[in-house]
């Protein structure tokens, strides 16, 4: 189970520009990273399916009501990202966003509300369009709803 508290002491991506950004993200307290050319990007921590060990990415995010949004497109590839199917196996992570860390349970969006989510986020990032168009698997849209608010 992933908490806020593991943002501090999980494992980088394997992709060596998401580590680098991930941890100037959380270095400068959310100062740095969290905003670039129009793009929101917050720091997720998940719990390693295998390993039990947490893990954290830094994903492009968008909003929908109080909950933040966030798209497992893996570039287009025909399998999900490994922080996705973590998720999946416990849905409990920790966030940063900006400079406000807290707790949360993640979701897949339903298919009514992808319905409205997927044109949004595709409007944020206009290459997850793309994305979907290079493999027949569906992108799935997550849903992060705040649990606990951690004070910094």
């Amino acid at each position: 189970m992933a908490t806020a508290d593991d943002l501090d002491r999980a494992t980088d991506s394997q992709w060596g520009w998401v580590a680098e950004q991930t941890r100037t993200y959380l270095a400068s307290g959310g100062t740095e990273g969290h905003e670039n050319n129009g793009l929101h990007t917050l720091v997720i921590a998940t719990t390693g399916r295998r390993t039990g060990t947490p893990r954290r990415n830094c994903l492009i995010y968008g909003t929908s009501g109080d909950d933040y949004v966030v798209v497992a497109s893996k570039g287009g590839a025909d399998e999900n990202p490994a922080w996705f199917m973590n998720l999946e196996a416990d849905p409990s992570v920790g966030v940063q966003v900006g400079p406000r860390r807290f707790t949360a349970r993640a979701r897949v969006a339903s298919s009514a509300e992808r319905e409205h989510l997927w044109p949004k986020m595709v409007g944020i990032f206009p290459l997850y369009g793309e994305y979907q168009q290079k493999t027949d698997r569906e992108i799935p849209i997550i849903l992060l709803e705040p649990q606990v608010q951690e004070q910094r």
